[in-house]
C-alpha cells in the first residue's frame, strides 16, 4: 500500500498534485474492489448458513444469478458494475459508486421487475461497504455516508422507466461500520448487513431503486425474500404452506384438513405468525376405528408381500421375507401365524423382531400354511396372503430300522437327565429368581386352539449387577449390531464416556432410519466399559412408547457404541426454555401424561429410576416425551446437580424425596416426588427448581414443610397434583397409574384446566426465593431488567413512568401488554421476578 502511494506521488507534476486527492480515492477504491472479490467468496460460501430456515423463500438473490442482472444505472457514469467471477467462474454482481469530488450527486440504480409470488410483506437484505468521509483527503464537505432505497409497485415489467417522485422511499441506509485507507492496507473490510421490510403490497410485483447522493459505496449483494409457515401435519391435520400476513404482529388463522383414515373431532386450526412459525393450535382429528396414531398418521404398515423358504427338515421350516413396501414407521416386530393345512382353527403365532424365523415341532411330510404381518407403533398391518410349504417326509432307512428306536430313546433320555443335573448344579451358583428363556429372546411363541391362548408371565426388571459377568447381561438384553450398519453424521453432544452423535442405521431387510449413538472414548478402562454398557443392559429390558428405545450395541469392534432411537428435539428442559410460552396447557399436560405413562411402565416392572428430571426426558418432533438416562449409578457421581453428598454417592437434591436424601430410601414413591418436580419444570417452561437456593437451604426448607409455588398461569388441578406428589409421607403420594388416570381425565375435560392458581395462594406456598444477582435488591429498574435478561424493555419502562422499583412493584400483566411486552415468555419472566420480590418483601428480605 505504501509503495503504491509513493509511486503515485513520484509521477505527479506540481500541477497534477492539485488532483492528487481524486487519484488517491480512485486508487484506493480499485484496491477495495479486489479485496471485495475475496470477501465475496467468503460471503457466498457462508450464505447457506444464513438461509437454512425453511420458512424463508427467496424472490431475488443477486449472488445466485448466473447471467446479466438486467439492472439499469442512471446516469450511466454513476453506479458501475464490477465484473468479477468466483473460483467456479460464476459472475459476482457488485455495484459501486464514488463521486465524492463532485457536487449535487443523484445516481440511481434500478433493479429488474421482481414478482412477489403472492406475498404482501417482503424483506430486503443488503450487504455493502462504505467509505468513512473523515478519512478522505481534504475532509471533503460534499461526501455522504448514507444512501437511499426506494420501491415502486407494478403488475407487469413495463413500469421501471417512470419519474423519480413516483418511487416510494423505504429508508435511508447507513453503515454500522465504515472503512478507511488504513483498513485497506491491513486488508480489513467492514461488510455491513441491513434488512428492511416493505408492506402491505397490493400488486403482483415491484422494482427496487438505490439512490446515491455522494457516498463512496459498494453494493455487494441484494437479497429479496418473504416468510411463510411451511406445510405441516399437527394433531392429525394437514396445514398448507401459508404466506405470512402484511402486518408484523399479524396472526393468520389457517384451517387444517384431516389426514387419511382420520375424522374431525374439533375443527383443527392453527395460526401463522409474521415470523413464519405455527402457533396456537386449536382442535384436532382422530384416527378412525381400527387405526392408531403414529407420527401424525393413521396407516398401519402394508402387508408383507414376499416370503421365501429356507432350510426345510422333516420337523421344521425356515422362512425369510422383505420389509413391507410401505412400513409407515419403524417396524417393531413381526407376527407369524401358521397352521397345518385344513386345520385352521388350531394355529400357532410366533413374534419376531427379525425378518426370518424357523417354525419347529412340525409333522413330517405335512403341508403348513404361513401368514405374516408387521407391527409399528401405529399397530398391526394386515396379514400377507397365504404361503404354503411342506416338511420333508420320513426317510426309508429310518422307517425300516424300527428295532433301533427303543435303544436310541433310552440313550437320549439318560443323556438329557444327566445334562439337566449338570445345568441345575451350575445355575445354583448364579443369582436367584432368574432362569433364561428357552426360546430366542427375539421371539415369542403363543399357541392357540379354538380361540384359547396361554400368555407368558409378566416381565420384571433384572438388575444387571446380579450377573457375575456383566458382559453376559449386555448380550442377553441388547442386540449386537455390526458397525458397518451405522453411519455417524454429526456430533450433537458429549457424554461422560465419550461423544453423543446422530446418524443412521441400516439393518438387513429394513429401511434406513435415524438413530442416536453414544460412543466410548479411546483409552477406557474395563470398569468404564462395563459401566458404559450397563445402561444398555437396563434399557434393553424396556419396550414402551414413552421409554427411550434401544436399537442395540456395538461391542465386537471399536469404538464401543450404544445405539438408540433419535429424538429430534433433545432434552425436555432445554426444549421448553427455547420455546417459552409457545404451547397450550393441553399440550403441556400431554407431555406430562407421556412421562407418567413411561414411569408407570417402569414401576410395574419393579424398576426405580432415582434421577427423574426434565433434563433426563427426551422429546421428539411430535412432542412425544420419553424417559431416558438409566445410568444413575455412574451419572450421580459427576452430576453438577448432585452437590450434596451422602454415604454411597451423590444425590440430585432438588428432585429427590426427603426420605431418599436422609436414608437413601429409593422407591417408586420417591420417583413420584421427582415426577412432581418435573411437572413444575414443565409448567414453568424449564425454570430451575428452587432457583438459586443452595442445596442445604432446599433440604432444610423442604423438611420444614415448604413446597415450590405454583408456576404462573398453572391450572389449580395440576398444582394440587404436584402437592400430592410432594407429600412427606411417601405412602400418601399417588401411584403412577393413578397419576396417568388423573391426567387422562383432565385431557378429556379441558374445562377443568381453566381454573388457575390465584396469586394469594402462590404467595402463601412460595418458598424463599433469591434474586438472580444474589443480593435480592436492585439499585435501578434497568439493573433489575438486565439481571433477568429483559434489558431491552428498560427504555419503555422509563418512558411510561416506571422509573423506580416501587413503581415497578405495582405492574400487572395488563400493564405489560399495554407497554408492548407481547411475548408470553417475556411476560412470564417479568411477572415471576416481580412475584419473587414481593414474597421476599413479605419475609423481610428485600428492600424495594
Amino acid at each position: 500500500m505504501t509503495s503504491l502511494l509513493e509511486e503515485l506521488l513520484s509521477c505527479c507534476s506540481a500541477s497534477q498534485k492539485i488532483q492528487l486527492p481524486w487519484l488517491i480515492i480512485n486508487s484506493l477504491f480499485a484496491i477495495a474492489t479486489q479485496i471485495l472479490k475475496y470477501l465475496l467468496k467468503f460471503v457466498t460460501h457462508t450464505s447457506s448458513l444464513t438461509f437454512f430456515f425453511l420458512f424463508i423463500v427467496n424472490l431475488l438473490d443477486s449472488r445466485t444469478v448466473m447471467g446479466d442482472l438486467g439492472w439499469i444505472a442512471y446516469p450511466k457514469n454513476g453506479w458501475e458494475e464490477i465484473g468479477e467471477v468466483d473460483e467456479n467462474y460464476a459472475p459476482i454482481h457488485t455495484y459501486q459508486v464514488c463521486k465524492v469530488m463532485e457536487q449535487n450527486q443523484n445516481n440511481w440504480l434500478l433493479t429488474s421487475w421482481i414478482s412477489n409470488q403472492g406475498a404482501s410483506r417482503i424483506f430486503i437484505e443488503l450487504k455493502f461497504t462504505l467509505r468513512d468521509c473523515n478519512s478522505l483527503p481534504g475532509g471533503l464537505g460534499t461526501c455522504k455516508e448514507t444512501f437511499n432505497m426506494y420501491y415502486f409497485e407494478s403488475d407487469d415489467e413495463d413500469g421501471r422507466n417512470i419519474r423519480e417522485n413516483q418511487y416510494i422511499k423505504i429508508d435511508t441506509i447507513a453503515a454500522d461500520e465504515s472503512f478507511t485507507e488504513l483498513d485497506l492496507g491491513d486488508r480489513v473490510m467492514k461488510l455491513n448487513t441491513e434488512v428492511r421490510d416493505v408492506g402491505p403490497l397490493t400488486k403482483k410485483g415491484f422494482y427496487l431503486a438505490f439512490q446515491d447522493v455522494g457516498a463512496c459505496i459498494a453494493l455487494v449483494s441484494v437479497r429479496v425474500y418473504y416468510k411463510k409457515c411451511p406445510s405441516v401435519v399437527r394433531n392429525l391435520a394437514r396445514f398448507p404452506d401459508t404466506i405470512t400476513g402484511a402486518d408484523s404482529s399479524q396472526l393468520l388463522e389457517v384451517s387444517g384438513v384431516c389426514v387419511n383414515h382420520s375424522v374431525t373431532d374439533e375443527a383443527p386450526k392453527m395460526h401463522c405468525s409474521a415470523e413464519g412459525e405455527w402457533l396456537v393450535p386449536i382442535g384436532k382429528c382422530l384416527c378412525k376405528a381400527g387405526y392408531e396414531e403414529k407420527n401424525n398418521t393413521c396407516q398401519a404398515p402394508s402387508p408383507v408381500s414376499s416370503v421365501k423358504k429356507g432350510k426345510i427338515t422333516k420337523n421344521s421350516i425356515s422362512l425369510s421375507w422383505q420389509e413391507p413396501d410401505r412400513p409407515n414407521g419403524i417396524i417393531l416386530e413381526y407376527e407369524i401365524k401358521y397352521f397345518e393345512k385344513d386345520q385352521e382353527t388350531s394355529y400357532t403365532i410366533i413374534k419376531s423382531k427379525e425378518t426370518m424365523i424357523t417354525a419347529d415341532g412340525l409333522k413330517p411330510g405335512s403341508a403348513y400354511v404361513f401368514q405374516i404381518r408387521a407391527r409399528t407403533a401405529a399397530g398391526y398391518g394386515g396379514f400377507s396372503r397365504r404361503f404354503e410349504f411342506e416338511t420333508s417326509p420320513v426317510s426309508v432307512a429310518a422307517s425300516s430300522d424300527q428295532s433301533q428306536i427303543p435303544i436310541i430313546v433310552v440313550s437320549v433320555t439318560v443323556g438329557v437327565i444327566l445334562l439337566a443335573v449338570v445345568i441345575g448344579f451350575l445355575l445354583s451358583g448364579r443369582r436367584c429368581g432368574y432362569s433364561k428363556a428357552k426360546q430366542d429372546p427375539e421371539e415369542e411363541k403363543m399357541h392357540f386352539h379354538n380361540g384359547h391362548i396361554k400368555l407368558p408371565g409378566v416381565r420384571t426388571y433384572i438388575d444387571p449387577h446380579t450377573y457375575e459377568d456383566p458382559n453376559q447381561a449386555v448380550h442377553e438384553f441388547a442386540k449386537e449390531i455390526e458397525a458397518s450398519c451405522i453411519t455417524i453424521e454429526r456430533v450433537i453432544g458429549a457424554g461422560e464416556f465419550g461423544e453423543v452423535c446422530s446418524g443412521r442405521l441400516k439393518l438387513q431387510g429394513k429401511r434406513e432410519f435415524p438413530v442416536a449413538i453414544k460412543t466410548l472414548k479411546v483409552g477406557y478402562t474395563e470398569k468404564q466399559r462395563r459401566d458404559f454398557l450397563g445402561e444398555a443392559s437396563i434399557m434393553g429390558q424396556f419396550d414402551h412408547p414413552n421409554i427411550i428405545h434401544l436399537e442395540g450395541v456395538v461391542t465386537k469392534s471399536k469404538p464401543v457404541m450404544i445405539v438408540t432411537e433419535y429424538m429430534e428435539n433433545g432434552s425436555l428442559d432445554t426444549f421448553l426454555k427455547k420455546n417459552d410460552g409457545q404451547f397450550t396447557v393441553i399440550q403441556l399436560v400431554g407431555m406430562l401424561r407421556g412421562i407418567a405413562s413411561g414411569m408407570k411402565y417402569l414401576s410395574d416392572m419393579g424398576y426405580v429410576h432415582r434421577d427423574l428430571a426434565a433434563r433426563n426426558i427426551l422429546i421428539n418432533s411430535n412432542l412425544v416425551c420419553k424417559v431416558s438416562d438409566f445410568g444413575l449409578s455412574r451419572v450421580l457421581e459427576d452430576d453438577p446437580e448432585a452437590a450434596y453428598t451422602t454415604r454411597g454417592g451423590k444425590i440430585p437434591i432438588r428432585w429427590t424425596a426427603p426420605e431418599a436424601i436422609a436414608f437413601r430410601k429409593f422407591t417408586s414413591a420417591s420417583d413420584v416426588w421427582s415426577y412432581g418436580i418435573v411437572m413444575w419444570e414443565v409448567m414453568s417452561y424449564g425454570e430451575r427448581p428452587y432457583w438459586e437456593m443452595t442445596n442445604q437451604d432446599v433440604i432444610k426448607a423442604v423438611e420444614e414443610g415448604y413446597r415450590l409455588p405454583s408456576p404462573m398461569d398453572c391450572p389449580a388441578a395440576l398444582y394440587q397434583l404436584m402437592l400430592d406428589c410432594w407429600q412427606k409421607d411417601r405412602n400418601s403420594r399417588p401411584k403412577f397409574d393413578e397419576i396417568v388416570s388423573m391426567l387422562d381425565k383432565l385431557i378429556r375435560n379441558p374445562s377443568s384446566l381453566k381454573t388457575l392458581v390465584n396469586a394469594s395462594s402462590r404467595v402463601s406456598n412460595l418458598l424463599v426465593e433469591h434474586s438472580p444477582v444474589g443480593s435480592g435488591a436492585y439499585r435501578s429498574v434497568g439493573e433489575w431488567l438486565e439481571a433477568i435478561k429483559m434489558g431491552r424493555y428498560t427504555e419503555i419502562f422509563m418512558e411510561n413512568g416506571y422509573s423506580s422499583m416501587d413503581a415497578v412493584a405495582q405492574v400487572t400483566l395488563e400493564d405489560l401488554r399495554r407497554l408492548g411486552v407481547t411475548l408470553v415468555g417475556h411476560q412470564k419472566k417479568i411477572m415471576n421476578s416481580l412475584q419473587e420480590m414481593k414474597v421476599q418483601l413479605v419475609n423481610g428480605m428485600v428492600p424495594l
